[in-house]
């Protein structure tokens, strides 16, 4: 009886489809669908390589929202804190002279030291993070614009500018390809063993294998690919280091599941014990420090770091993370899923170029996909209760 209970569990868990992430893939593939009959250069290696760079930025970004968001919180400084972390690093390394190397320790303790700022007003002090980032994201483009004098701050040392423009070299490149594809192995057979131990069900020994073999799969494809071009992208390994890191951070830590249960219910998460306040604060270290790597990255990217840089990119970030499933209203999201809400904007903003889209139109289809991702979040979720 209790093979027959286990196996009816699991034939109902099998088909219970995440209509999200699903969704989510099919627009993507729709996306580069159109784009490439649209103009044939859109699928090819190098176009690839760019989307990936292009995405990096948001991505980082999009990492650290999805646990401010997931605890009911908002970060409207991070584009500004992007500028802001950026130009220091420019002052730093190019008018002062300093190595890539303390540039890039100081700007990250930086990040840090503001996140643990701003953060502390949120949380012991009341004051709603609406108003707290809202005032942080003037304040800090007020100073990049102070510092700079307004001014370009240009050109950067190589070894600098290879933290935005570097390659790993392709042989490197299958090496990490094969290290990902053992660990996701591991990953996955450690994932069965925990589930059949503490008695949920589990899929078959052969669909795991299949899940193996797909995933496997399209890292080599995606390897391969880069490889086609100049190797992987420096930036675009960064972020999958960060998702990686933050995933187990929000799905396998005490903290990741506090956060969750602060944005479920924060009153309920208070009497449980959780210490919200700290939490709350940490978020906001983790997300502003992610910011200032974002920063570091983007200035690299262009090879200067400018007054505008980062302008608006808050609301890129929380795009994607919206876009990938988290709510605003706290409690839901996952950072592969703002993963695939960045790779859906990175996309059509990379398209849209390609055919020389106007920059209003562009702003127009990213903020009307944006409108019909919450609807239809709500319109899910609506249903779900319902059935």
């Amino acid at each position: 009886m209790t093979t027959k209970t286990g196996s009816a569990k699991f034939n109902k868990d099998l088909f219970r489809l995440d209509v999200r992430a699903y969704s989510m893939i099919i627009a993507i593939i729709a996306i580069w669908t159109f784009f490439s009959f649209m103009d044939d250069s859109f699928l090819t290696a190098r176009n690839f390589s760019n989307l990936f760079v292009q995405m990096s930025v948001t991505s980082i970004l999009a990492i650290g929202m999805v646990l401010v968001l997931v605890a009911g919180q908002v970060d409207l400084s991070v584009g500004s804190l992007v500028g802001l972390t950026g130009g220091i690093a420019g002052i730093l390394h190019v008018w002062y002279g300093w190595d890539t190397v303390p540039v890039v320790i100081v700007t990250i303790l930086l990040g840090a030291i503001i996140g643990l700022i701003q953060g502390w007003w949120v949380a012991y002090r009341a004051v709603p993070a609406f108003i707290v980032t809202l005032g942080g994201m003037m304040i800090f483009r007020g100073a990049l614009q102070g510092i700079t004098k307004s001014e370009t701050i240009a050109p950067l040392k190589e070894s600098f500018k290879a933290l935005g423009q570097g390659f790993i070299l392709p042989f490197m490149g299958y090496i990490v390809a094969g290290v990902a594809i053992v660990l996701t192995g591991i990953f996955l057979l450690r994932q069965r063993q925990s589930r059949v131990k503490f008695g949920f069900s589990v899929a078959p020994v052969w669909m795991t294998g299949l899940i193996w073999l797909g995933i496997s799969a399209l890292i080599f494809v995606v390897v391969s690919v880069m490889n086609a071009y100049q190797g992987i992208p420096i930036p675009f390994m960064v972020v999958v280091f960060l998702a990686i890191v933050f995933t187990f951070i929000a799905k396998k830590t005490v903290f990741g599941r506090q956060v969750y249960a602060i944005g479920g219910n924060s009153e309920a998460a208070v009497l449980s014990g959780i210490n919200v306040k700290r939490k709350i604060m940490l978020i906001f270290v983790l997300c502003n420090t992610l910011a200032a790597v974002a920063g570091l990255i983007l200035t690299a990217r262009v090879n200067a770091a400018t007054v505008g840089a980062g302008t608006m990119y808050e609301l890129d970030a929380i795009a994607a993370c919206v876009i990938g499933g988290t709510s605003l209203m706290g409690g839901v999201g996952t950072i592969p899923g703002a993963m695939i809400g960045a790779l859906v904007m990175a996309s059509l903003d990379n398209g849209m170029s390609i055919l020389n889209i106007d920059s209003f139109w562009q702003l127009i289809v990213k903020g009307s996909i944006l409108v019909f991702a919450v609807w239809f979040d709500i319109y899910s979720r609506s249903k779900a209760k319902n059935s």
